[in-house]
């Protein structure tokens, strides 16, 4: 009888079959090994070989250092300082929640703000930028792990509000130009930048031999303007003075050099602070110099006249007799200053005769008034080297109304301009009738050295002769007429006087109450050096151009004249 083996014994066919299973499934998953192998080390060895080295290599930008910003002297107006920039590893901080309640009173954010960024997936991320290095140095003193340290240049004001308007501002981040020349010239300011490329470990270590390697930056352009400072100083000093007076809601004043077109000073006020921005209405960035419109009233009286004398129309000394009234349709034309009953046409600038200014008007027709005042830069913007410069508004001659466009034209009003606009046109008649395009910048030095001008353009508006007899005109407007305050001991000095109404959008009518009141002029009167424009806006008091703007006008010029060193001409 045969016997059976031992209990539970496998036989040997099933015994075979299971170890040629565990074979090929050691086979199958080699294999896949293999496969796997063969595709990470080899189809795909570059597309994981730059994954790895993109978690280990980190490219870091370096900023360069922003050009300086001078004034004609070469005082400094915008600086590129040093500061502490912290930033942190987040892999390396355990508790991001205590470390971020200890920095929140060390560099003045909340806590949840900072938590947010120290919770981020990643080796680096931006605490706090540009710190003064003792507010940097006390969350040093802290020894908070995973929070680490960079210098970092920052933009800085020296003169703060007194050029904020000209000079304008940055991004505090990152340098980036976002208002007056900082922006116009936010290229070559900037320079380029360099990079700093690191190879480190998953903890953010550095990878000793690793990748390493610096691209330094290219520092920017440097900025000399034709600002001069002590100009600027006096300018911003008389329109607040000009402003607590009147009780405007706000003034601008312009300085040019007529042979030039350099702008030697640029103020608008309110203004602000560019080193401290927070709570800041935006509405005070705004240059109202050269964003700014307005109806230019009888400081347009100059081009109508110049217009007139260069068409051979009249002559400084050819009279008008002038009516108590003109009436067209239901607009009624006057005068507010007392004069004969006939004037010439030095006597109408000197009185700012409407009535006599309209007759002149009348001869001249819209196209050739156009004509004119397109000329003198009227309805186009002066290409001024800032941002946000408005064109103006003059309306082609065939769009004219055929009843009151001619003689509301040719007094200041259906037409808009700049400050600076209407600076130009006198800095015409100041330079024998040659237009000079403004501009802001002298030259701009490159970080070798090298100095690049700027070139103004020019262009003949009127005769010398004719801005001759113009510029006598404007004298006698001061020594005669409206313009009395404008006078400035010493100097022969011509300008003229501007009230305008403003037109209410709103309502569609021209306000009862606001009024734009402004003064143009300049000195010495035979061979001008200097051309000031003063406007206020909505004055309370003294409510004129000569009562108002005028007086303002005076200090500016004195100072101005004084400044440049310019020989007193008159008693």
């Amino acid at each position: 009888m045969t016997g059976l083996g031992p209990t539970g014994a496998t036989k040997p066919g099933r015994g075979r079959g299971r170890l040629v299973a565990v074979g090929v499934a050691l086979l199958l998953a080699w294999g896949g090994v293999g496969y796997r192998l063969v595709v990470v080390q080899g189809v795909q060895a570059a597309t994981f070989s730059d994954h790895g080295e993109g978690q280990r290599v980190q490219r870091e930008t370096l900023a360069a250092d922003r050009g300086t910003i001078f004034d004609r002297d070469g005082r400094e107006l915008a600086v590129t300082v040093d500061s502490v920039t912290v930033y942190a590893n987040p892999l390396e901080i355990d508790d991001p929640a205590t470390v971020a309640r200890l920095l929140a009173p060390l560099i003045g954010e909340p806590p949840g703000e900072i938590l947010t960024r120290l919770a981020a997936d990643s080796t680096f991320v931006y605490v706090a930028r540009q710190l003064e290095r003792d507010q940097a140095q006390r969350v040093k003193e802290a020894l908070l792990p995973g929070i680490y340290f960079l210098d970092e240049p920052k933009r800085a004001y020296p003169l703060g509000s007194l050029t904020a308007h000209v000079v304008g501002f940055v991004q505090p981040d990152d340098n980036r130009g976002l208002e007056g020349l900082e922006l116009q010239y936010d290229t070559p300011l900037a320079g380029t930048p360099g990079e700093l490329v690191v190879e480190r470990d998953p903890q953010g270590r550095t990878i000793p031999h690793g990748d390493y390697s610096i691209v330094p930056a290219e520092p920017g352009s440097d900025l000399v303007l034709t600002i001069k400072t002590e100009i600027q100083f006096a300018a911003t000093e008389a329109l607040q003075r000009g402003i607590d007076r009147t009780g405007a809601v706000s003034g601008t004043v312009v300085v040019l050099q007529p042979e030039t077109g350099e702008v030697l000073a640029m103020v608008t006020l309110p203004g602000y602070d560019p080193n401290d921005r927070s709570g800041i209405d935006s509405s005070l960035y705004r240059n109202r110099a050269v964003t700014d419109l307005f109806e230019p009233g009888s400081t347009q009286k100059l081009v109508t006249i110049a217009a007139a004398l260069e068409s051979g129309l009249v002559d400084p000394w050819t009279a008008f007799d002038i009516p108590e009234a003109i009436e067209i349709e239901d607009t009624r034309f006057e005068d507010f200053t007392v004069h004969p009953d006939q004037l010439t046409v030095t006597e109408i600038v000197a009185y700012s005769s409407n009535l006599g200014t309209i007759l002149v008007g009348e001869l001249l027709g819209a196209r050739l008034m156009h004509e004119h005042m397109y000329g003198f830069g009227e309805g186009r913007a002066t290409g001024v080297d800032f941002p946000g410069e408005a064109g103006g508004i003059l309306s082609r001659p065939e769009d004219w109304c055929p009843s009151t466009c001619v003689a509301g034209t040719s007094i200041g009003y259906h037409v808009a301009v700049t400050p600076l606009q209407m600076a130009q046109v006198y800095a015409t008649v100041a330079n024998d009738g040659v237009w000079v395009q403004p501009h802001l910048v002298r030259e701009i030095v490159d970080g070798h050295g090298a100095k690049m001008p700027v070139i103004a353009h020019e262009r003949q508006v009127v005769s010398a002769e004719t801005a001759g007899r113009v510029r006598l005109m404007l004298e006698a407007v001061v020594d005669l007429g409206t313009g009395g305050s404008a006078s400035v001991i010493g100097y022969r000095v011509g300008g003229k006087t501007g009230t305008t109404q403003q037109f209410d959008v709103e309502t569609g009518e021209y306000s009862e109450e606001k009024v734009v009141a402004s003064f143009i002029g300049m000195a010495p009167i035979n061979d001008p050096k200097v051309v000031v424009a003063v406007v206020l806006d909505s004055p309370l008091e003294d409510a004129s151009g000569g009562s108002g703007a005028a007086p303002i006008f005076a200090e500016v010029m004195e100072a101005a004249l004084h400044q440049l060193g310019v020989p007193p001409d008159g008693s």
